[in-house]
C-alpha cells in the first residue's frame, strides 16, 4: 500500500463514499419529485463508481503489473459512465421539457 501517500488514499476513499452519497441524493430527489427519470441518472453514475473501485484496487495492490486489466476496465467503466450519465441528464431534461410543455396546455 504504498504506492499512495495516506493524505491521497484519504481522497479516493472518501470521493468513492462521496459519489455513493450523491447517488443516493440523487435517487431521492426523483422520489421527492415523483419523477422516475432521476432513478436513471443515479443508475447511470454507477459505471463511474465501479471504475473509482477499480482504480483504488489496483493502487492497494501497488499497482502491480497483474493487475494491469484493472486500469483497462476503469477506463471503458469511465468511458461508460460519462456516455451512460449524458445520456440520462437528456432524458431528463426532455422528460421535464415534456412536463412543462403539458403544463402549459
Amino acid at each position: 500500500m504504498h504506492a499512495l501517500s495516506l493524505p491521497t488514499w484519504w481522497i479516493h476513499i472518501t470521493s468513492v463514499l462521496e459519489w455513493v452519497v450523491a447517488m443516493a441524493a440523487v435517487m431521492r430527489l426523483g422520489r421527492r419529485r415523483g419523477e422516475p427519470g432521476w432513478r436513471w441518472l443515479a443508475l447511470a453514475m454507477l459505471p463511474a463508481l465501479v471504475s473509482a473501485m477499480c482504480a483504488c484496487t489496483w493502487h492497494l495492490f501497488d499497482n502491480a503489473t497483474s493487475l494491469k486489466g484493472l486500469v483497462v476496465l476503469q477506463a471503458a467503466l469511465t468511458t461508460a459512465g460519462n456516455g451512460a450519465l449524458a445520456l440520462a441528464a437528456w432524458r431528463l431534461l426532455k422528460n421535464q421539457q415534456r412536463g412543462e410543455e403539458a403544463a402549459r396546455g
